[in-house]
């Protein structure tokens, strides 16, 4: 099974190399890795460039965003499974992309996701975001699979449709309900840690930025039919509390 693999970049000097170097120790082989860079000035071009051997697709333009550098690399993706690697991230240990495969293998599914630790600057684990099983009504309750573990068949692109940048930064959330709760998508959950993942989203870094993000989850939700939404914006956040270390 092929899989392809999309790192959107801008202007990450300082951790694109690692997230590359995590991608390269991979012990799955029938890999396809696409690099989506939005014109970076800080020096990030001359690391990805150390690494231009292992990297399949490279295109470095202006976009629109993280979410329209996606679209692109999906557009560009052969693979029968596509998933997304972000600059500032990188894989828990060599077999993730193994693994992910294994189950796609082993289950008729077209998601798979699993857990992810969030880290500091140095390297210290501040959250350990656990997942579990999605269940038709999970999203009702605030459910939201990590996005950065999250894996699906690329035929579900066509079908469905792409990331849509109407949602800001909720744009990966407003997919997944889309797919596994709008849809009903089978999903399953790798009960493994995939990704380590810096902490200092888009989102959480100012209260008016959370303020949008709110506002663009409970757009997705009304959007993609989740039954309760206002109850689910509050518990989406809570969930968080007791993952924290």
């Amino acid at each position: 099974m092929k899989l392809s693999l999309v790192t959107v970049v801008y202007n990450a000097r300082d951790t694109i190399g690692q997230c590359i170097e995590s991608v390269i120790s991979q012990n799955y082989s029938n890999l396809e890795y696409i690099v989506i860079d939005g014109g970076s000035t800080d020096g990030t071009l001359q690391v990805i460039n150390q690494y231009r051997s292992h990297i399949n697709i490279f295109v470095s333009e202006k976009d629109s965003g993280i979410y329209d550098a996606m679209n692109k690399g999906i557009a560009l993706a052969t693979g029968e499974v596509v998933g997304t690697l972000n600059a500032d991230d990188y894989f828990a240990d060599g077999q993730v992309l193994q693994s992910v495969v294994q189950a796609f293998e082993q289950y008729p599914v077209n998601v798979v996701y699993g857990d992810l630790d969030i880290i500091s600057q140095q390297y210290k684990i501040i959250r350990k975001w656990r997942s579990r099983p999605c269940k038709g009504s999970s999203f009702n309750w605030g459910f939201m699979p990590p996005h950065p573990t999250f894996y699906c068949k690329r035929s579900l692109f066509t079908q469905y449709g792409l990331y849509s940048l109407d949602y800001g930064s909720a744009a990966d959330y407003e997919l997944m309900v889309r797919l596994m709760h709008l849809h009903q998508v089978k999903s399953y959950y790798l009960k493994k840690v995939m990704v380590k993942m810096r902490v200092g989203g888009v989102s959480s870094k100012s209260l008016n930025n959370r303020v949008k993000a709110w506002q663009f989850d409970l757009k997705a939700m009304q959007k993609n039919k989740v039954r309760f939404p206002f109850l689910a914006l509050v518990l989406k956040p809570l969930q968080k509390i007791f993952q924290f270390i």
